[in-house]
């Protein structure tokens, strides 16, 4: 079957190791489902599977893709949630010590076909494409949880989301404008302030900019580059919810503003197979339509990756069969 690969790690030119040709049929191990792949997206993550992060080197060659949309041997449309669990594991699927993601243990879903624990796979709303429905399982779901499960706020509360054109960062203005939030964003050129703005910001500042007032709480996926002005921007009793560290993961703490203010950081790691499910009747109740900012064929996966390398993001990028 065709399929966009990692042949190996290469932390300092994760691209030359990406591959697009012929890869093995996947076996279907008991209890585990096919799914005939028709969309699936583009994550940081796979950029961090080609330099090797969090995937042993014995797992090469590994089919890239942590997330898709497709269709089973019976004909039922699924959303896939990538989150893989111990056999055995109870609660929260994203605590289970031995969990992992499809691309670190398991095959992805840049391929003609990707098998999944049969729990993984998840109806379709007939309202979402498949390449729409392929964004929800890893960049959407990841902004929910971080949303509506660990930062509790309220609406008419004002959050700020650092960054404003990536898959999380656009999956939060939407959900956020949706549920009555007071959505503000930061980024690094006009034109990616502008998107945020057309998604639903009420407004967007250049990065590190001096806000108007004080939020209640910050969303993080970059890191070092925008830690401190993260802190600075929270009201007392504020708090920081962080996924990512695109930019590096060592900014300085800033203990004192932390228990002086008493500011609350909580990491946020994906999300669990229900969340996926509420997340899936969310959008659809809203109305919502996710921010594709590119659909490519599969077989031009390159471009993709060199865009998302080079910054150059307005939402999700899209691999379609």
């Amino acid at each position: 079957m065709f399929a966009v690969y990692a042949k190996e790690a290469n932390y300092d030119s994760p691209l030359d190791s990406l591959v697009a040709g012929e890869r093995p049929e996947p076996e279907v191990p008991e209890g585990w489902v096919k799914v005939a792949v028709r969309a699936a997206s583009l994550n940081m993550h796979d950029l961090w599977t080609l330099r090797g992060v969090g995937i042993k080197a014995e797992q090469f060659p590994m089919i890239l893709g942590c997330d898709g949309a497709g269709v089973l041997e019976d004909g039922t449309e699924v959303v896939l949630h990538s989150v893989v669990n111990a056999p055995g594991w109870q609660g929260d699927d994203t605590l289970d010590p031995k969990r992992t993601l499809l691309t670190e243990k398991h095959q992805g879903t840049f391929a003609d076909h990707v098998v999944v624990p049969a729990r993984n796979a998840v109806p379709k709303p007939a309202g979402l494409s498949f390449g729409e429905a392929a964004t929800m399982g890893t960049a959407w779901l990841t902004a929910y949880r971080m949303l509506f499960v660990k930062s509790g706020l309220r609406p008419g509360q004002t959050m700020l989301v650092q960054g404003a054109s990536g898959g999380v960062s656009t999956a939060l203005v939407q959900l956020g404008r949706a549920a009555g939030f007071r959505v503000w964003v930061t980024g690094r050129s006009e034109e990616k302030r502008a998107l945020a703005e057309q998604l639903g910001a009420h407004q967007a500042f250049e990065s590190g900019a001096r806000l108007p007032e004080r939020v209640d709480a910050v969303f993080e996926t970059v890191g070092k580059a925008t830690w401190a002005h993260s802190l600075k921007s929270l009201k007392p009793g504020g708090i920081v919810v962080v996924s990512g560290s695109t930019s590096g993961p060592d900014p300085s703490a800033d203990l004192q503003r932390v228990f002086f203010l008493q500011l609350r950081v909580a990491g946020s790691t994906m999300g669990t197979r229900d969340e996926l499910e509420s997340l899936l009747s969310y959008v659809h109740l809203a109305g919502i339509k996710p921010q594709i900012g590119a659909e490519l064929p599969l077989a031009d996966a390159e471009k993709g990756f060199r865009d998302m390398l080079a910054g150059n993001t307005a939402g999700k990028i899209v691999f379609t069969r």
